[in-house]
């Protein structure tokens, strides 16, 4: 099929300046790229002729922070990327996802994650190794594939799970070697880099000299480290630069996962951290970050808890809850000296609110911070906080109210910029940005706050993302490229998910075509699924097929 779309407003993701254009797509190709007028369907040959008067033709929008990993195959029409323009995707985040896995660290990291991405019983997890799990997502005998692209990033506190369990310590010799074959096979397979979660057990056992040895082995295959960090609050600049001189020290490339600047003590203080970034680049240190666009966070509400506390998985964390002298340890972190789950920061239960649970009997509590919850029973925010977790098996969902505006806008400005949604898909009352980041960026910031032009704003949310992942022939509007694009109304694209009401559409978003498909068709889901897996090959360029073939 080929689709000719006349008289776009064209911004093609480089960052250069807008232009009237018309553009043919040739099945999953953009086939040609010429001025306004000058095509026409008959000697184009086009089936189908799209006017484009008025809205803006741009690539492909690329979340570089999704939690998707399980959504893409549960809910497969995932209209909550599709409906805000997303056309690809970087799983396996904050270190912590389910390849590569042997039986028994997948049934620790499913419970562990549940509160990201649900644990459905009845699932068929037919994959183990990165390779597989990115064949599953390519399938087609279930009837189409992924509804977005996706590249993967292979999870530091999953292999460290596999080779070592989720309990606290140093890795032998041997067993570094293991982790960091593991990861070496891991991007063999596809991977594009690595990721950590290290304020998350048992990501965050892990010391500097450790991470370092798999910093090389990702540097040395031309991939990245794309860690959440040690501290977002008290910190959080030292935390930054242990990063900073890991990716000095290694070679590997770093990709700061929702770079942001939170908590009482770090209000304003961007500024700090972009000076900080800035004279690593200056001197030579490849660094590319991600934002949302929004102050609150999002995780699980067993991420508050001191590391110690969540060592050994699931059932010894509950039984530690249980235990009074153990509990008022755990209590004592928290509430007196600042847990390192919750970034060295003493627990203010007025901003935590619960955004979902796995147990139905707790539905009541979302919506509600721990405080108010323990304002309407009468306990203890510390006894609510412990009951909730142990009645959810840790499956707990949370929003966190800690963020600054200030430092939102000054680090979405920086030259290194791209987009991610860390958005989480499941939950009563889940994050808005998980519908919202993209067209967040485009009508607020951009169109209302002048921030940034629609040529930036665009380039952070296409181009840039697109030369980190090394993807090849995507990103762009240029002829030979992937036909991934967008068409939206400038002057009314806006988010409208809200904290309140977070599951709701764009307004604005008019087609989204993945792969040439159209998966959003004058402001309507298709269905089509048209997303594929994208995969590192041996030359370091990311590309559909297999690793052999790409």
């Amino acid at each position: 099929m080929k689709t000719l779309i006349s008289n776009a407003v064209l911004v093609d993701g480089t960052g250069a300046g807008r232009r009237p254009a018309d553009v043919l797509l040739d099945g999953a190709v953009i086939a040609v790229v010429a001025d306004a007028g000058t095509l026409t369907a008959a000697e184009t040959g086009a089936h189908r002729t799209i006017d484009a008067t008025g809205l803006v033709l741009s690539p492909g929008f690329i979340d570089m922070h999704a939690h998707s990993d399980l959504q893409l195959l549960v809910n497969q029409d995932h209209y909550a990327k599709l409906s805000q323009g997303v056309t690809t995707e970087l799983l396996g985040q904050d270190g912590l996802s389910y390849a590569p896995v042997d039986d028994a660290t997948l049934a620790g990291v499913r419970e562990k994650i549940a509160g990201w991405n649900d644990n459905p019983a009845d699932f068929d997890w037919d994959w183990r190794t990165v390779g597989e799990y990115l064949d599953r997502l390519d399938r087609h005998d279930d009837g189409g594939r992924i509804a977005t692209n996706a590249a993967y990033l292979v999870p530091q506190g999953t292999v460290r799970a596999m080779v070592m369990g989720f309990a606290e310590g140093d890795p032998t010799t041997e067993q570094q070697q293991r982790m960091q074959d593991a990861v070496r096979t891991a991007m063999e397979e596809g991977a594009v880099g690595m990721s950590s979660g290290l304020t998350y057990t048992p990501g965050m056992y892990a010391r500097t000299e450790e991470l370092a040895g798999l910093c090389r082995t990702v540097g040395e295959l031309g991939g990245f480290y794309a860690p959440h960090h040690r501290s977002y609050g008290k910190g959080a600049l030292a935390a930054y630069a242990e990063m900073i001189g890991l990716s000095r020290d290694t070679g590997c490339a770093l990709h700061l996962s929702h770079a942001t600047m939170n908590f009482a003590e770090n209000k304003g203080r961007a500024g700090e951290l972009l000076d900080l970034i800035d004279e690593a680049l200056d001197g030579g240190v490849d660094i590319t970050l991600d934002t949302y666009p929004y102050l609150p966070g999002a995780t699980t509400l067993s991420a508050i808890l001191p590391s110690w506390a969540s060592s050994g998985g699931t059932e010894a964390t509950l039984e530690r809850l249980a235990t009074p002298d153990t509990r008022a340890r755990i209590r004592e972190s928290v509430e007196i000296y600042g847990s390192d789950g919750c970034h060295g920061v003493v627990a203010e239960w007025d901003t935590l609110e619960i955004s979902g649970v796995q147990n139905p009997a707790l539905a009541d509590c979302v919506g509600k911070t721990i405080k108010g919850v323990a304002a309407e029973t009468g306990e203890e925010p510390f006894d609510v906080f412990a009951r909730i977790l142990r009645e959810d098996r840790l499956g707990t969902g949370i929003l966190q109210h800690v963020g600054h505006e200030e430092n939102v806008q000054a680090i979405m400005k920086h030259r290194t910029h791209t987009g991610g949604s860390d958005g989480l898909l499941v939950g009563a009352k889940p994050h808005p940005r998980a519908w919202g980041t993209f067209p967040r960026y485009l009508g607020h910031y951009c169109r209302d706050l002048g921030l940034l032009t629609l040529e930036e704003t665009v380039h952070h949310l296409s181009g840039r993302p697109a030369a980190r992942l090394k993807l090849d022939r995507r990103g762009l509007v240029r002829e030979g490229y992937a036909a991934d694009l967008v068409l939206f109304d400038p002057d009314a694209v806006r988010d409208e998910a809200t904290f309140e009401n977070p599951r709701q559409a764009a307004a604005g978003i008019h087609y989204v075509f993945v792969n040439g498909t159209p998966a959003i068709d004058s402001g309507q889901p298709t269905g089509a699924r048209a997303g594929r897996a994208l995969r590192r090959s041996p030359d370091g360029r990311t590309r559909a097929g297999s690793t052999e073939t790409a």
